[in-house]
């Protein structure tokens, strides 16, 4: 173990050990400054349950001011006053970050427009995306219909498309830099077994090369866009999820092909979309960041 007075001998680039500080009137744990949100505003689609819930939490107590935007409205508001009182109970008698909620259906272009407008009426700026609405369906791909397919698709596909070129042109107009983290998921990269899911698979590997393709066309923007792709998580929505009533073992079946041996809780991904959305990770654009407990490298 290295000794604190020794890292300070050290003199290491961007390494700051001190007490709590000041960034933007707010006081911190000690950490790498470039870890902080604060002095940011992060959108992001989905926030109010499950995977979204998590990110919510991590951005809001990283220090970012935050608009939720879900189909749910009702739990977006419920959910921005619980993360307030989160964060105060973690950084009492700090300020604490604007939190907003709002309503849209995100793969519907006039919706989605119509919340950014929302948003920037409330919020002074947009820096960051999170775009984690979704969408799964369990079905044989010889029995899905158009309307699961637009409706699949739409989501998770044109979703993520419409707020990341919203937003993107709200940064460019005002020549400033931004960040966006797309919701990928393994089954982009992967077939799962035995669970019949094509034209899910096949939106994520959408997300996922969206977010290269617009990495490399907005670079000169100054915007990075990423890809963070979960693994199996347990959420409220995957344990009431029809294939694993049908078959109860299921679970442990996948927890089997885990090197760690288990789900993650949404928990998880807290520590990674608190580094993407930060300063932290300013080099890293164009990628994929599997949260899998090992399951893609077997």
């Amino acid at each position: 173990m290295i000794c604190t007075t020794a890292l300070r001998r050290l003199r290491l680039p961007g390494l700051v050990l001190s007490s709590a500080r000041h960034v933007h009137g707010a006081i911190y744990r000690p950490t790498l400054p470039a870890f902080s949100l604060v002095g940011k505003t992060a959108v992001i689609t989905g926030g109010a349950r499950g995977l979204g819930l998590a990110m919510s939490r991590s951005l809001v107590l990283s220090g970012a001011n935050l608009a939720i935007v879900d189909i749910h409205k009702e739990e977006a508001v419920e959910r921005t006053t619980e993360i307030a009182h989160e964060f105060r109970q973690l950084h009492a008698g700090q300020p604490v970050p604007k939190i907003t909620a709002h309503y849209a259906d995100v793969g519907r272009k006039a919706e989605a427009e119509h919340s950014i407008g929302e948003i920037l009426s409330k919020h002074d700026e947009i820096t960051t995306l999170v775009a984690c609405a979704g969408y799964c369906q369990n079905v044989e791909a010889v029995d899905m219909t158009p309307e699961q397919i637009r409706a699949m698709l739409g989501v998770n596909v044109e979703g993520t498309f419409y707020y990341a070129t919203a937003i993107a042109k709200h940064l460019i107009s005002r020549n400033k830099p931004g960040n966006m983290i797309f919701t990928g998921s393994i089954s982009g990269s992967i077939v799962n077994v035995p669970q019949p899911q094509a034209m899910y698979n096949a939106s994520k590997a959408a997300v996922r090369h969206l977010a290269a393709s617009l990495a490399v066309e907005w670079a000169s923007k100054g915007i990075r866009v990423n890809c963070l792709s979960p693994g199996y998580m347990i959420t409220e929505q995957a344990m009431k999820a029809q294939i694993l009533a049908d078959n109860p073992e299921l679970k442990l079946e996948w927890e089997s092909k885990i090197p760690q041996g288990r789900m993650g809780p949404p928990e998880e991904l807290m520590g990674t979309v608190a580094f993407l959305a930060s300063d932290a990770s300013g080099y890293i654009t164009g990628q994929e960041i599997k949260v899998d407990g090992g399951y893609t490298v077997c």
